[in-house]
């Protein structure tokens, strides 16, 4: 069976790293980066399963960037979960229209949750 694939969009790469790692140690396809530059191509590249938004990206910055997502009909059916250290949070993914949030610094255990929540095996 082929891995589900996540798509992480953050600005901090020690984040992106250890994500990747914890994902990809769960089985997961993971992609990075660093920008919201572009950001609907970027995802139909790669058309992942599930999506973390960061807030702070450069570019457009991660509201802008959910709110592109969800408005284009091929990607709008991917889960965003929005992920940021903002207090604010859920406010913020509301504001986005993403479809959850995940406060940082967070759990490794609530990280793979989130994931599975959407990817179930």
């Amino acid at each position: 069976m082929e891995a589900k694939k996540v798509f992480i969009f953050d600005d901090n790469s020690d984040i992106l790293e250890l994500c990747t790692f914890i994902l990809e140690d769960a089985g997961y396809e993971v992609r990075t980066s660093e920008s919201s530059n572009d950001i609907e191509q970027q995802v139909l590249n790669f058309m992942p399963d599930l999506i973390f938004m960061d807030n702070w990206l450069p570019d457009i910055g991660g509201i802008e960037a959910t709110q592109k997502l969800k408005k284009n009909p091929l990607l709008k059916g991917i889960p965003v979960v929005y992920f940021s250290a903002n207090n604010d949070i859920k406010s913020l993914s509301e504001q986005a229209g993403a479809d959850s949030f995940l406060s940082k610094p967070f759990d490794i255990n609530i990280l793979e949750e989130v994931v599975h929540s959407y990817l179930r095996k």
